[in-house]
């Protein structure tokens, strides 16, 4: 098998991305940072997302894996004193797949530039860098709503506990192939109106949003915060690619909320 370590650059982090890596060629496992089967990613969730970005290109032959160095994550789900034992699992163990749905975002613009394609892990968020973002919301090729306000979030199932959330949006299981439109601050009076709820779009669902005027627009993939100008749509859909995490013990979703955000 072959892998590669990514860190989140503090010391804590690089000392145990270190020992990891001293343990792997202990059982004479093969250093590949191009093209690696695992990914083991030390640091917290904002390190992995990082991995999967880096690695994005390759998801059907590259799984992923993290080591949290702070708070419990939702996708860094070891604990630096079970290294050895994790490490043991990538040698000997061949590890069950779990795969998570992903975002696809295409980003269109006026005139000849091309389109640009996105994945996110987590979510993509759109706000208008001057005044209110107006957008039509397109649901399979319907006018659903014109909205009006600071901006959207466009999340994954595993993504809806991260941004989604703080904005009132519902939390989804990982098994649900969807995803997740919820609003920042509408404008809600007598002229104009929209849902004022997350709506959760299926899989065969395409949403589309046009601008209303010509702004320029702060479109963030996961960490990636991109400045795009002239944009005529921003199409959001379910990917037809996932994300592949390696589980060697079970580690349900609904624990990782509680122990997240509710447990003592």
């Amino acid at each position: 098998m072959k892998y590669t370590v990514t860190s989140r650059g503090d010391k804590t982090s690089d000392a145990i991305a270190r020992k990891v890596k001293a343990y792997l060629h202990e059982f004479e496992l093969s250093h590949d940072k191009e093209e690696p089967d695992i990914v083991i990613s030390v640091g917290g969730d904002g390190t992995l997302l990082e991995a999967f970005h880096a690695y994005s290109h390759r998801l059907d032959d590259t799984a992923f894996v993290g080591v949290h160095t702070g708070h419990l994550g939702f996708y860094a789900d070891w604990q630096p004193d079970e290294v050895e034992k994790l490490v043991i699992h990538i040698a000997k163990t061949p590890f069950k797949v779990v795969e998570y749905p992903l975002l696809e975002v295409i980003v269109r613009h006026n005139g000849e530039r091309k389109s640009e394609r996105f994945l996110a892990l987590n979510e993509c968020s759109i706000k208008s860098m001057e005044g209110s973002l107006v957008m039509d919301i397109e649901i399979k090729g319907e006018l659903f709503e014109t909205f009006r306000g600071d901006g959207l979030c466009m999340s994954t199932p595993s993504g809806s506990t991260a941004y989604n959330k703080a904005l009132g949006g519902a939390i989804l299981h990982p098994s649900l192939a969807s995803i997740q439109l919820a609003e920042m601050a509408s404008i809600n009076n007598r002229v104009y109106r929209t849902i004022g709820s997350p709506l959760v779009l299926p899989q065969h669902h395409t949403c589309l949003l046009k601008p209303k005027n010509d702004v320029d627009f702060q479109v963030t993939i996961d960490h990636l915060t991109l400045l795009q100008q002239d944009v005529k749509s921003i199409q959001c859909r379910v990917a037809e690619e996932k994300v592949r995490f390696a589980r060697f013990r079970p580690f349900p979703f609904w624990k990782r909320v509680k122990e997240s955000f509710i447990h003592d």
